[in-house]
C-alpha cells in the first residue's frame, strides 16, 4: 500500500500561496458540505454527454469499465457555472495567476469498477531546466497553470486515490516512464468527501485503480494565466456559450470565462 501524501490546511492566502509555490499543491478540508456533495453529484449523474465537446462514455460491456466525462461543465448547469469561482480557492487562483487570470477546462468525471492505473504523468511541464538550477532558491518559476479537485467521494485505498510524487514539479521535466523521482515514491491523496487539492500542472501524479464496488466522483476546473489559451472543444468557432447561463453569469464569472479587458494582442 502506498504512503498517504500529509495533507495540511493554511489558514490566509500567503501561506497558500507559498504552499502552492513550495510543495506544488494547496489542501483545503471540509470544503463542502454534504448537500453541496450531493448536489454536484446529481449534477453530473443528468448531464448528458455531448460528444460534440468531446466529452466521453465508456460502458463496461464495450469499454472494459464504466467512465464519463463532461468537458465544458460550466456551460452545461448553473450548479457547475457556481464552482468557476468558490470563495477562498478564487483568490488563490487569483494571487497565483494575477487578477485577470480564467478558466481553462472545467471537466466533470465518473469513474466506474475495473478502471486501471493511469502512467505516472505530469499535465504540462512548461520550462525544462535541470535540477540543480531548480535547487537554486534564487530560481523562482511561475505557475502557469493549476488544477483544483474537488473530492466527491469518500478517497480510499479501493475507490482509487489520486497519487502525487511529492516535490516532483522541482524536477524540471516530465516523467519518461518513471514511477518515483529522487527515490520518492508515489503517495495517497485519502480525504473525505468535499475536501479540495489544488495543485500545479508540473507535479508528477497518477488516477489509480477503481477497485471498489463503487463510482468514483471527481470535478475538475484548471485556471491559468490570461495568456494561456482556454481549452473548450469543439474549436473553430464551433463552440458556443448557454447563452442563458452567460446572463446569470458574475461580472467575475463572466471575466474567467475569457471576458476580458483588452490587453496585449488583442
Amino acid at each position: 500500500m502506498a504512503q498517504a501524501l500529509e495533507l495540511t490546511s493554511f489558514p490566509d492566502l500567503a501561506s497558500q500561496v507559498e504552499a502552492i509555490e513550495k510543495d506544488g499543491f494547496v489542501y483545503f478540508p471540509q470544503y463542502l458540505t454534504s448537500p453541496e456533495v450531493a448536489e454536484l453529484r446529481a449534477c453530473m449523474d443528468r448531464t448528458e454527454v455531448n460528444e460534440a465537446s468531446f466529452d466521453k462514455m465508456k460502458l463496461p460491456e464495450n469499454g472494459g469499465f464504466y467512465e464519463k466525462t463532461i468537458n465544458n461543465a460550466f456551460n452545461r448547469d448553473p450548479v457547475f457555472m457556481n464552482f468557476l469561482d468558490k470563495p477562498g480557492i478564487i483568490e488563490l487562483e487569483e494571487a497565483v495567476h494575477g487578477e485577470d487570470c480564467h478558466v481553462i477546462a472545467m471537466t466533470a468525471w465518473m469513474t466506474g469498477p475495473g478502471r486501471p492505473d493511469q502512467n505516472i504523468h505530469a499535465d504540462w511541464q512548461p520550462i525544462n531546466l535541470p535540477e540543480d538550477i531548480l535547487a537554486d532558491p534564487r530560481v523562482k518559476i511561475p505557475v502557469f497553470i493549476t488544477t483544483v479537485h474537488f473530492y466527491l467521494d469518500e478517497i480510499t485505498e479501493e475507490i482509487g486515490p489520486t497519487q502525487f510524487i511529492p516535490g516532483s514539479h522541482r524536477s524540471g521535466r516530465v516523467p519518461n516512464g518513471e514511477n518515483t523521482w529522487q527515490g520518492i515514491e508515489p503517495h495517497n491523496i485519502i480525504c473525505q468527501a468535499g475536501d479540495v487539492l489544488v495543485f500545479r500542472s508540473e507535479v508528477w501524479h497518477r488516477g489509480t485503480a477503481n477497485k471498489s464496488a463503487h463510482v468514483r466522483y471527481l470535478l475538475q476546473v484548471h485556471y491559468a494565466q490570461r495568456m494561456i489559451t482556454q481549452k473548450f472543444p469543439p474549436y473553430l468557432g464551433k463552440f458556443q456559450f448557454n447563452t442563458t447561463l452567460l446572463e446569470q453569469a458574475t461580472p467575475r464569472q463572466r471575466r474567467l470565462l475569457g471576458e476580458h479587458r483588452q490587453s496585449n494582442y488583442d
